[in-house]
């Protein structure tokens, strides 16, 4: 049988594109624009499998968009700057700039092998300095607009990498990366007022209809919006009051303690005469600031033997503790705490032996799980108040109603909206980042560098072997003369979380050659992004503050746009098997082979393999496929096949390699079919195609009504994103393709006539073969080229539909009817099948419902 050879013609078809220009895209008004962007890679070195899926998902989307009549935009670019480069650097005695070069033209190369339509006159790095020289002016005018400052604050530390983490970066207490214990410090850090934004970024929710709904929550969920009281509580011997912010002012009543966050103001006075509570202070600081740190640690607290006075219940005053589970950063910093109603807190009074008074009794009355003063659960649920006199009776909603009318009448507190959204801190302690554009003056404090001065690039030369950031070490570099006083002064030595890069990269592959950061014209035609696409990782961080970073633009004059993203997709990952050897070492698919009675050995030592489950694939347990050995075996066209045919794009897919080679012979299966065609195909025939016939033969008709059902369906799934669905009925299509006969009347031209729509369905998702066949089929223009097909609306009617039968709403049959049967004629058919003759048992049919098209029920 005849094979395929994909090493020949995917690259003659990849220099074909590349000498046309097929993908290059310009502005054109009054054509509509469709926008593609997947998350641009960080240049680690080699593609991995989740590139592959991703890249592959968004180049369908690409063709198929530009078949249909669209002006596609489809960049690529590499997030460029980040602290695996600096850290492979000090590895390998060489210059991040240089490791990152070396990998990008790698990846390039790797992408291109796999045939993706990019405009690569667009491509762009973020560690260029024709890139960051505009998010350096981008920052100025933050600065100048309110929306940059800088103050002390207690940050994560990652005690290896030497830099700061956002919470989002703080994984169980973990750094991110590292893997390194997180400890708190205080620092001077930037910031971006994302807070100011924050309704904004929550109702915008609303307008993404075309976003994940998982995504949507996740967001919403982390800007946290809630709607509380704040409390002032009067604190015995002193004469300030402690402000306490809560969501359940409600549960007043069971209040049993008073807590604060360990760096709270009036703890760290305290700690000043106390060297135990210091002591205390300083163990809490070692568990980082992240929200799952502080939830998943054991409840601890010190008693400062402070009293807080009970704003509603006369005499009665509650011990103030400071506790390692408070956030700083929420509310006030404070809490009041009631142990029978929040989990957190009835841990914390069970370990110190405070009162639990239940305060919410379930509605029903009759108790309910943690309804107890000895349960281990706090009751969170809805109820009526108890134990807490004017309140008693009414619901959670009434009393906090009651409680806010009556505490801000008598001046114990006020109704607030808080968010649980903390400021974007995007000051990072190294090297390899944007530097951030501003001088320290000690007369003159925080002075920009003078636009003229833009960009402040990276020195050459620097010293890795030192502790702490490289150039706070630099002198030639850091020491400067102030632009305002000409003083001697230094340049600010922390660079940019690199999330400032990629939340706006997407803006300027609008105008990536242009002068300023943003060619307005370019941004009002291409913006917004249509089809966003990457890992739903990316849900909460890179999302959100690009949602920010677009209104700050605009804030700014750069931009006239709200939402960056309109429609996204997050891919699912790419899994394997896991393999260990009788020692316990994971070994790679490579290092795995078949043994005797079907049982998997070690290639090496021949030993029995105990085969794992099916995890994300990773280095770290060596369940990674190589996608340049599968290309160089295989084909790009069969690697993208199998990403897009195996599972649904937002789920997770199981690399096999009994997966592999089915899409290998799938892809020999449609060479052959015009290879080794059943009939003629005279090259000429596509420049002067015959007519059809003038009647065509039953299973030729049916095959070519099934042309046109498949043009239509797979039109319909990939709008909707179900890719495999339609590979799926596209292999039905050629199954029925193949299944036609020369005796046939029209066979051959259906054949042929089907061969062409078949090409024309399978060039977004592997586009070389297709070009390929397009061309043995006697065309001698692209079909990257070619219009998307398009379906006969006529050929689209079925002409029977198959119909259940039930007996007293069991199936027992079906029946195939011609579509809109009447119910007289449909009736008959189904009293007539032989098993709803039996099920019936001789009793007469009472009534018969028919729904038209679906179901028949026989009731008797």
């Amino acid at each position: 049988m005849a094979r395929y050879n994909f090493r020949e013609s995917e690259a003659r078809w990849q220099e074909a594109w590349r000498e046309k220009g097929c993908f290059e895209a310009d502005p054109e008004p009054g054509r509509d624009k469709y926008y593609v962007l997947e998350m641009f890679p960080y240049p680690s070195g080699r593609i991995h499998m989740g590139h592959v899926r991703n890249y592959a998902l968004g180049d369908l989307v690409a063709r198929y968009k530009r078949a249909r009549g669209f002006n596609v935009l489809h960049p690529m670019g590499w997030d460029a700057f980040g602290l695996p480069a600096e850290n492979a650097a000090i590895a390998n005695k060489t210059l991040p700039a240089a490791w990152t070069e070396q990998n990008i033209d790698t990846m390039r190369d790797q992408l291109m092998s796999m045939g993706l339509s990019y405009d690569w006159r667009r491509e762009l790095a973020t560690c260029a300095p024709d890139y960051y020289v505009h998010e350096q002016k981008m920052f100025l005018d933050f600065l100048e607009a309110g929306l940059a400052y800088r103050k002390e604050s207690w940050v994560n530390w990652d005690p290896e990498e030497q830099t700061v983490l956002a919470n989002e970066q703080v994984i169980d207490g973990l750094g991110w990366r590292s893997g390194a214990v997180v400890e708190k410090r205080r620092l001077n850090q930037w910031f971006l007022r994302i807070t100011d934004f924050a309704d904004e970024l929550l109702q915008g929710l609303d307008q993404l209809d075309r976003w994940p709904d998982r995504v949507r929550l996740m967001q919403e969920n982390w800007i946290g919006h809630s709607e509380g009281f704040r409390f002032f509580f009067e604190l015995e011997g002193r004469t300030e009051h402690l402000e306490i912010f809560t969501t359940r002012h409600d549960t007043i009543f069971g209040a049993s303690f008073c807590a604060v966050a360990p760096n709270h103001p009036l703890a760290e006075e305290l700690s000043a005469k106390d060297s135990a509570l210091k002591g205390f202070i300083e163990e809490c600081n070692r568990l980082g600031t992240s929200e799952a740190a502080l939830e998943t640690a054991e409840k601890k607290g010190f008693d400062t033997g402070l009293r807080a006075r009970h704003p509603f219940i006369e005499g009665k005053t509650l011990p103030v503790y400071v506790a390692n589970f408070i956030l700083m950063e929420y509310g006030t910093g404070a809490i009041f705490g009631c142990p029978a109603h929040d989990q957190r807190d009835l841990d914390f009074a069970r370990k110190y032996e405070l009162d639990v008074l239940p305060v919410v009794a379930p509605q029903n009355g009759e108790g309910g799980e943690g309804y107890s003063e000895n349960s281990d659960l706090a009751y969170t649920g809805p109820g009526s108040l108890i134990n807490s006199q004017f309140l008693d009776g009414m619901s959670v909603e009434e009393a906090q109603a009651e409680i806010a009318r009556r505490g801000e009448g008598e001046s114990n507190g006020n109704v607030e909206i808080n968010y649980r959204l903390r400021d974007w801190g995007i000051s990072r302690q190294r090297y390899w980042g944007c530097p951030i554009p501003v001088i320290n003056c000690t007369k003159c404090g925080t002075v920009p560098v003078p636009e003229a001065d833009l960009p402040v690039t990276l020195p050459d030369v620097v010293d890795f072997d030192q502790t702490g950031n490289p150039l706070a070490n630099h002198p030639s570099w850091k020491d400067v003369d102030c632009p305002s006083c000409g003083a001697a002064a230094q340049r600010e030595t922390d660079t940019f979380d690199t999330f400032f890069e990629s939340s706006w990269y997407y803006v300027r592959f609008c105008s990536p050659q242009a002068e300023v950061a943003v060619d307005p014209d370019a941004a009002a035609y291409w913006l917004p992004v249509d089809q966003y696409i990457g890992g739903i990782e990316h849900a909460v961080l890179h999302l959100l503050y690009s949602r920010f970073f677009t209104r700050a633009l605009s804030k700014c004059d750069y931009l006239n746009l709200e939402e960056p993203f309109a429609g996204l997709l997050t891919q699912g990952m790419v899994c394997h098997e896991t393999y260990r050897d009788s020692d316990g070492l994971w070994l790679e698919p490579g290092e795995v082979t078949p043994g005797d009675s079907n049982n998997q050995v070690s290639a090496q030592s021949g030993k029995p393999v105990t085969i794992g489950r099916s995890e994300k694939m990773s280095k770290s347990r060596k369940n990674v496929v190589d996608p340049g050995i599968i290309i160089a075996e295989y084909g790009a066209d069969t690697a993208r096949l199998f990403m897009l045919s195996d599972s649904p794009p937002d789920r997770d897919l199981d690399w096999t390699e009994a997966g592999i080679e089915g899409a290998w012979r799938y892809v020999n299966r449609l060479w052959r079919m015009v290879d080794e065609a059943k009939f003629p195909l005279p090259e000429s025939e596509a420049l002067n195609p015959p007519p059809k016939p003038a009647q065509l033969g039953t299973g030729a008709d049916d095959a070519w009504r099934a042309v046109h059902r498949t043009i239509d369906g797979v039109g319909s799934d990939l709008d909707g994103f179900h890719f495999n669905k339609a590979i799926a009925r596209i292999r039905e299509l050629t199954n029925q393709l193949e299944g036609l006969e020369e005796e046939m009347e029209g066979a051959a031209w259906v054949y042929r006539q089907g061969l062409d729509v078949v090409v024309r369905l399978i060039a977004p998702m592997m586009p070389h073969i297709a070009e390929e066949i397009w061309r043995r089929l006697g065309y001698y223009t692209l079909v990257a080229d070619a219009p998307w097909p398009e379906a006969e609306a006529e050929l689209l009617i079925e002409e029977t539909v198959t119909v259940g039968v039930q007996v007293n709403g069991k199936m027992r049959g079906t029946l195939e009817l011609p579509v809109d049967t009447g119910g007289e004629m449909a009736e008959k058919a189904a009293l007539e099948l032989e098993k709803v003759i039996k099920a019936m048992d001789g009793k007469p049919a009472r009534k018969v419902i028919y729904v038209p098209n679906r179901i028949v029920n026989v009731v008797v």
